[in-house]
């Protein structure tokens, strides 16, 4: 195991990356509370070099605290905790763990899908409660196959999952800021219009579209639409949705993101229309290793050549 004076770690990390970075290296980790102004006193100049994941993230003031970084290196695909425009102003490079972890959310989605149209949760339920013997026969729910499904955020993981859901003969709409050039799906010119058009919306976007599905996108969406949620809590107007779901205004939801991690609203506890996940979409053992090992090779890549292997934005120093 090999110590590394220039390189800091910002977070709890989860056990499959602290082994496999604790199997190569030593690495400091930056205190919470009072000691976290000593150690920036006494090692803030030593740092190159930020490995973080998840909350609390690296934001303007980190940053700016560390006089002599040159590089965040992300274990995950989102990059929202990360202050982008901070790291950019100082030349900082990002790294991120793109690819390795579409599949298992790509899954996720699909599951929330057939969760939440056709109630298997529910349904679940039912029987563990005694309804089945009490009440009869569970409720009609909803097809899954051969319906119109928009995807907001065409990319890796929306790609993905629009793979799968052909094989469910749904017909696939998209909005991305720009057309996908020689894409065969229909594209709509905005989040609105492309709820407008189809029966379930499935949020695939990056963690930094706040709020691009407003009020406007869940009405348009309708008494009869369904969200499935696999990005970020903060892309969709939580207020309004808990608010739709539980008028009617909305058909129903799958959630695996919400606004305030772990925090998710009483009101939505109670809906059977409503399929709740504690963010698990790349929460596989095997996306989960693949992960950190793409994280450890942008550390040890840039340590080695001064590239990163997956940059988000490349250094200038």
């Amino acid at each position: 195991m090999k110590k590394i004076n220039d390189v800091l770690r910002i977070g709890e990390a989860e056990e499959i990356f602290d082994s496999e970075l604790a199997a190569r290296y030593e690495i400091r980790k930056l205190p919470d509370g009072p000691r976290r102004a000593e150690f920036l006193a006494e090692h803030a100049a030593d740092i190159r070099v930020v490995l973080t994941w998840g909350r609390p993230g690296v934001d303007a003031d980190t940053i700016a605290s560390l006089p002599n970084l040159e590089v965040i290196v992300n274990n995950g695909a989102g990059v929202d905790a990360i202050d982008l425009a901070a790291a950019k102003r100082r030349g900082i490079g990002v790294s991120n763990t793109p690819d390795v972890l579409s599949d298992a959310v790509a899954d996720t989605a699909l599951g929330l899908i057939l969760m939440t149209l056709r109630g298997f949760g529910a349904a679940d339920r039912y029987v563990r409660a005694g309804r089945w013997v009490s009440e009869g026969p569970f409720p009609y729910a909803s097809d899954v196959s051969g319906l119109q499904v928009g995807i907001l955020g065409l990319g890796r993981i929306g790609s993905a999952i629009a793979t799968r859901l052909l094989g469910f003969d749904c017909a696939i709409a998209y909005h991305n800021r720009h057309r996908i050039d020689g894409s065969p799906h229909r594209y709509a010119e905005s989040p609105v219009e492309l709820a407008e058009s189809v029966d379930v919306l499935v949020v695939a976007t990056t963690g930094d579209a706040r709020r691009l599905v407003d009020r406007a996108v869940l009405e348009a969406l309708g008494p009869e639409g369904y969200l499935i949620n696999i990005a970020r809590g903060s892309v969709v107007d939580q207020d309004a949705l808990v608010e739709l779901l539980a008028s009617g205004g909305l058909g129903g939801a799958g959630l695996d993101v919400f606004a305030e991690e772990p925090n998710v609203p009483a009101e939505l506890v109670g809906l059977d229309n409503v399929v709740l996940f504690p963010h698990i979409g790349s929460a596989t053992a095997g996306t989960r290793r693949s992960m950190a090992l793409l994280a450890i090779r942008n550390l040890e890549s840039y340590l080695s050549s001064g590239e990163l292997v997956t940059p988000v934005l490349r250094p200038h120093r």
